[in-house]
């Protein structure tokens, strides 16, 4: 499986989505026919759905393949303030993803009006692209037909030293401009994997963050709302997850983000069925090891295909 690929997938449909403070218009795509099975993948930060173009191209042949940018990621601008003056800077920071998820299930339950069983999506998600998942299934009621979970936020404790210094300098990081700040975007990037990305694939990666102003304030603003990330309404909940859909862990044993023993407290606290160790692969393990992460992907999802 080639990640790498030139074979771009555009997200050609918009959904409109208002909570009680931001209007969203969250920009999506489908491939696949209707009639078979459907799967979601979900991004984290700072990524898009651009990750997952080329799982989604070779998946599409058996099953519903949905794509997404989250707000504020790639093609979907940040939620448009409905009473700015009333939005706390908690609220607006959403550093427990509450926003991004009550978006998520309302377009997975938009999506799902067109599904033809009742048995729900498959969702594989990644990085921050976990806890909103876990959200949209406990808090939102998003009854999922199975989970897979690569390298994600999800438990404590958070915050990277990049986070902690952008958010105490965060009018330092985002007055830089040109080479310097595409400098710290790259460094941040390249850090993320084990192996060497091929400059395509950075090039993709950092673009949305370093094309305009309103994305390198982005980029900072996402680097502030991961230091102060929260699961804590959620947490304790973790265990339903397992005892009512499948779950599966999949950790890339070379992430340096998220450290690879906390796949095997997340197993414990979800009831997960079982965690997959990718060597050979860090935070970026759809880069990292592409063929292997196809693999196990697609045996995963065959198998809750035809589980009894």
């Amino acid at each position: 499986m080639n990640s790498s690929s030139s074979s771009d997938l555009e997200l050609t449909q918009t959904f409109h989505h208002p909570t009680t403070v931001f209007d969203y218009d969250i920009h999506w795509t489908s491939l696949g026919n209707t009639a078979v099975p459907p799967l979601i993948f979900v991004h984290g930060t700072p990524w898009s759905s651009h990750v997952w173009h080329s799982y989604a191209l070779s998946l599409s042949h058996y099953f519903r393949v949905y794509l997404f940018d989250n707000p504020g990621f790639g093609d979907s601008p940040l939620g448009k303030p409905i009473h700015a003056e009333t939005i706390s800077k908690e609220v607006a920071l959403d550093a427990d993803l509450a926003q991004q998820s009550e978006v998520f299930a309302a377009l997975y339950k938009f999506w799902a009006q067109d599904w033809q069983e009742s048995k729900g999506a498959h969702v594989v998600a990644h990085d921050h692209g976990g806890l909103m998942s876990l959200r949209a299934n406990l808090l939102h009621g998003c009854d999922f037909r199975s989970l897979c979970l690569i390298d994600v936020v999800a438990l404590g404790p958070f915050g990277q030293p990049l986070f902690k210094l952008v958010a105490e300098n965060e009018g330092v990081f985002t007055a830089l401009t040109g080479p310097v700040f595409e400098g710290v975007v790259e460094s941040y990037i390249r850090d993320a994997a084990h192996k060497e990305l091929g400059r395509e694939t950075m090039d993709a990666l950092k673009k949305p963050w370093i094309s305009s102003e309103e994305g390198r304030k982005g980029f900072v603003r996402q680097m502030v709302q991961a230091n102060s990330r929260s699961t804590e309404e959620v947490e304790g909940r973790y265990h339903e997850v397992g005892e009512n859909i499948p779950v599966r862990i999949i950790w890339g044993k070379e992430d340096e983000w998220i450290p690879a023993e906390t796949a095997l407290r997340l197993k414990e606290k979800l009831n997960a069925e079982d965690v997959v160790m990718i060597e050979g692969a860090g935070h970026l393990v759809m880069y990292d090891q592409p063929g292997r992460l196809g693999i196990e992907l697609g045996w995963w999802l065959s198998k809750n295909e035809y589980r009894v």
